[in-house]
């Protein structure tokens, strides 16, 4: 039979719904082989490679005599061995074509943080859509975690559950709005976003096909854990794990427990350059100007702030020849009397005329005194001293990473610790601007060159200037040494609303103050509405008719919604905790914390 498209197929009784599964990598079942011509069997769930005779699917199809098949990626409907297409059309097909490549408008993403009612999937089981679970495959739960918090973001997924409905896909602010505007869009009141473990972009336009492995296997995951249409209640994330794996070169692989933090750092770099975004370093130069933007992605626009950092380095090392002899000449200090307290009138300043040492020229006692200068210039030259080099840089971060105080020497009679607990505002001190941290994995390093000598101490001071939408706090508590893991269990107390961090943030210019009312009232039309356009209310300005309302519109917002956008509030969105038996960490056990614990992932319902 001709591959001509039929409009109805004889055997669409026998698809067999509560086998398939979509999650799974296209590969097919016989030879192992991945390519673009995978087809899934309707009836057995089972992946095939090709169509035509004389392959896999085409000597199924004979041998079972299971005639349904569907492409698993342009998402078309065949029967084999006839070996024509199904009609697109046909409604008995769009649960699977659902199934298979979930989609969304822009009308059903405005919905999806205030959905409440719950789906059922084939076997009769409710779940809400974005709160379903993730399959562990053995050790992957700090991957699904990551994901789970990632997904609740509302700028980046919404990019991921757009992206393959647009030939082109907007990176920079057609992705995500600015400052102020993602901020009112992405949250109640205006307030930002904060999500815990334990000036505009440059944009460009690439399409959806560009996106690197990663990035698609990211958009996948995220449509199928916010589609109604799932014929499982759960979600298995094993494209991901198998593109990560790939991507980190087996660095984060399945058996191979790893920490959230790092991972999750590791994974938007790389969502950062899937969807076309440009890999900037930072400077290593001195504080010449602000440097805003990163590379204009959606990842960027949404986690990336800017931090100022102080590093002041104290180094030993040796005078040198010029600073000795500089010393001298200037007779800053005696050292003269070190050697020869006699001749203490004589040892002065070193002129170069004295220094001729051709036989003849001089006497004795010219002779001596040269060869005394030189003793004390050498000694001069050799002396140990202290350096300080202060050296003050901007760069961006994607997570701000918190120390947490150490564990206490004191046990219990159990032999456990006695857990500490610590608001999260004693931890922040790190960015307070004026407290300085110890960097401990650079002390007593020797550099290559001996005029620089040896690094005795090294201390930073941060300095928030500009904070993201949505901010990233890291809390380390892992560290490794020669021997064993060790997890610090200090408890960190932290506000789940208006966490404000506006005592940490310290912008170019200082802060912008709120208008007070007269000042408003004094304000011209254009003022009026340039004051709505920049802080994302836009569509509020142009609808206005009279300035009577445009007015009343600028009063109402300026009272109730811009002191939250100028104030650095957060709300939480996720927290990810990891948990460890209670007999790990015990004196005298030798187990490893990371290996033996496991991560969660708590995550609040918008509505």
């Amino acid at each position: 039979m001709t591959s001509s498209s039929s409009s109805s197929c004889p055997y669409l009784d026998t698809i067999n719904r509560t086998l398939l599964d979509f999650d799974f990598e296209p590969s097919c079942s016989i030879t192992l082989e991945s390519s673009p011509h995978i087809y899934g069997c309707l009836v057995c769930g089972k992946f095939f490679r090709g169509k035509g005779k004389q392959t896999p699917a085409y000597t199924h199809s004979v041998e079972e005599g299971h005639c349904v098949y569907v492409h698993l990626t342009k998402g078309t409907f065949w029967c084999l061995p006839d070996g024509y297409e199904i009609d697109k059309t046909e409604p008995s097909l769009q649960d699977i074509r659902l199934a298979l490549h979930p989609t969304f408008t822009k009308h059903q993403i405005q919905t999806l943080d205030t959905q409440k009612e719950l789906v059922r999937d084939l076997f009769g089981r409710r779940y809400l859509p974005g709160y379903v679970g993730l399959n562990n495959l053995n050790k992957t739960d700090y991957l699904n975690c990551v994901v789970q918090a990632l997904g609740h973001v509302r700028p980046l997924r919404d990019f991921f559950l757009l992206a393959p409905n647009d030939d082109n896909v907007t990176v920079g602010n057609g992705a995500a709005a600015s400052k102020e505007d993602g901020a009112a869009v992405g949250s109640t009141n205006g307030k930002r976003k904060m999500i815990t473990s334990s000036s505009s972009l440059s944009t460009a336009t690439i399409p959806y096909e560009e996106f690197s492995p990663i990035a698609k296997c990211f958009s996948l995951l995220l449509r199928n854990m916010w589609s109604p249409h799932r014929f499982k209640s759960n979600v298995d994330p094993h494209m991901l794990v198998q593109a990560v794996s790939v991507a980190s070169n087996k660095r984060y692989h399945v058996g191979q427990q790893a920490e959230a933090g790092e991972f999750l750092s590791w994974l938007l770099h790389q969502l950062h350059v899937g969807v076309g975004g440009s890999v900037v370093r930072p400077s290593k130069k001195k504080k010449k100007k602000n440097r805003k933007g990163g590379g204009g992605s959606i990842v960027h626009e949404t986690f990336m702030g800017n931090v100022e950092m102080t590093t002041i380095v104290t180094r030993r090392k040796r005078r040198g020849d010029q600073a000795a002899l500089a010393m001298l000449n200037e007779g800053g200090r005696d050292a003269a009397t070190m050697h020869d307290n006699n001749n203490n009138s004589e040892v002065a300043a070193f002129d170069e005329d004295d220094d001729d040492d051709r036989a003849g020229s001089d006497d004795e006692d010219t002779m001596e005194r040269k060869r005394q200068k030189r003793e004390i210039l050498k000694s001069l030259a050799d002396e140990t001293i202290i350096d300080e080099e202060e050296t003050v840089t901007e760069t961006q971060f994607l997570q701000l990473t918190l120390d947490i105080p150490e564990k206490p020497l004191f046990k219990d009679d159990d032999g456990g610790l006695v857990i500490p607990q610590e608001p999260l505002v004693n931890v922040l001190r790190k960015f307070d601007g004026v407290s300085f941290s110890d960097v401990l994995a650079m002390h007593q390093q020797t550099t290559e060159s001996k005029e620089d000598g040896t690094i005795v101490s090294k201390k930073r001071r941060y300095k928030l200037k500009t904070l993201p939408n949505y901010l990233i706090l890291h809390l380390s508590r892992f560290k490794r040494n020669g021997f064993f893991v060790e997890k610090n269990p200090t408890i960190v107390m932290f506000p789940v609303k208006n966490f404000d961090l506006s005592s940490y943030v310290f912008p170019e210019g200082g802060r912008k103050v709120v208008p007070t009312e007269d000042q408003v009232r004094a304000m011209s039309t254009k003022e009026l509405k340039k004051l709505l356009v920049d802080y994302g209310r836009g569509d509020v300005a142009n609808n206005a008719i009279e300035k009577n309302e445009l007015l009343q519109h600028c009063l109402d917002f300026v009272s109730t919604s811009l002191p939250d956008l100028l104030a650095d509030k957060y709300d939480l969105v996720a927290n990810i905790t990891h948990d460890i038996p209670a007999e790990v960490g015990r004196e005298g056990t030798k187990h490893n914390p990371l290996e033996e614990g496991s991560y969660r992932c708590h995550v609040q319902h918008k509505a």
